[in-house]
């Protein structure tokens, strides 16, 4: 399958499109910076520059077409100022979601936010718009005519996986390995369609499938 990106260079993207060449699929990583495509280059991922803040959507579409699955991992960082947030976490996301619909590709993951509903709502504390960000991405992509899912990461860190999740609605805070992350979305973007799924994902006992079946969500 080809699976189109975007945020291509963050940590978990870079992850997920490992895990992708590894499954045999062929990771297509949307970035803004072109000093960055020689490393994607040479990790086996065809780099598209383009900058999701000042893209169009028929710009985005045409670099979707032909794609199997587009995967949101973008992101403008929890200390980034709130009007980055604003146009990636939330615009961003939702224009390359717009984007997919024009383009015919169905399936569409997003890398969203543990809590991100919980934001203090009027707040305008840089972390708190960065949760509001995320939520009002996701709500606008549950919107739209696509298979999503939108998986809502606890805190992440850079140890080893393991391999195995807890999923629901809400989840006990443990913290979760960036790798386990990135092969949650590998599975749910060329995996068996989930369905429609927005849940929180942690560190757990169960592999994903499991975690996503005790959680009462159909799963193929």
């Amino acid at each position: 399958m080809r699976v189109v990106v975007a945020g291509a260079h963050g940590k978990v993207a870079r992850l997920l499109s490992a895990q992708l060449r590894a499954g045999g699929h062929v990771p297509v990583g949307l970035i803004r910076n072109p000093d960055q495509r020689g490393e994607l280059a040479r990790a086996g991922v065809i780099p598209i520059v383009l900058d999701l803040e000042h893209a169009s959507v028929s710009d985005v579409a045409a670099v979707l077409t032909g794609a199997d699955a587009v995967a949101f991992a973008a992101g403008s960082g929890e200390n980034s100022p709130s009007s980055r947030s604003l146009a990636m976490d939330r615009d961003g996301a939702i224009l390359l979601a717009q984007a997919a619909v024009v383009a015919g590709v169905r399936r569409f993951v997003v890398l969203s936010g543990a809590g991100a509903d919980d934001y203090e709502r009027g707040s305008t504390e840089p972390f708190q718009v960065y949760l509001r960000a995320k939520a009002d991405a996701d709500a606008a992509v549950r919107t739209l005519d696509l298979d999503w899912v939108i998986l809502r990461p606890d805190a992440l860190h850079d140890g080893a996986g393991t391999a195995r999740f807890s999923a629901g609605v809400r989840v006990e805070r443990r913290g979760i390995a960036r790798e386990d992350v990135a092969a949650a979305l590998c599975d749910v973007a060329v995996g068996q369609d989930p369905g429609r799924v927005q849940l929180e994902i942690t560190t757990g006992d169960l592999p994903l499938r499991a975690a996503l079946r005790a959680a009462d969500v159909a799963v193929g």
